[in-house]
C-alpha cells in the first residue's frame, strides 16, 4: 500500500504501488478509445459497410493490443523492481 509518508523517505520505492494505478488508467483509456472506434465503425457502416466492418475489427484489435501492451509495460517495470529486491537480498545474505 502507498502511504503519504513514503514520499519523504527513501527506504522504500513507491513506483511498484503506483504502477498498478497507471495500468488501470491506461486500460480505461484504451477501452474508451476502443468503444469510440466501434461507434465510429457503426456510423461508417451506414455509408460504406465494408469500411465500417474493417474499422470495427481494427478498433477491437487495437483495444486488445493496447491492453496487452499496457500489461507488458507494467510487468516490465515491476520486474525491474523485483530484480532489485532479489539482488539486495543476495547482497545482504552474503554479508557484503
Amino acid at each position: 500500500m502507498f502511504y503519504i509518508g513514503d514520499l519523504f523517505q527513501w527506504e522504500r520505492f513507491i513506483t511498484p504501488s503506483i504502477i498498478r494505478l497507471f495500468y488501470w488508467l491506461v486500460v480505461i483509456i484504451v477501452l474508451l478509445a476502443g468503444v469510440s472506434g466501434l461507434v465510429a465503425a457503426i456510423n461508417t457502416m451506414v455509408i460504406n459497410p465494408v469500411a465500417g466492418a474493417v474499422t470495427g475489427v481494427a478498433s477491437f484489435a487495437g483495444m486488445l493490443l493496447g491492453i496487452l501492451f499496457a500489461r507488458i509495460a507494467a510487468e516490465f517495470v515491476l520486474m525491474v523492481f523485483r530484480i532489485n529486491e532479489h539482488l539486495a537480498a543476495i547482497r545482504n545474505r552474503d554479508g557484503m
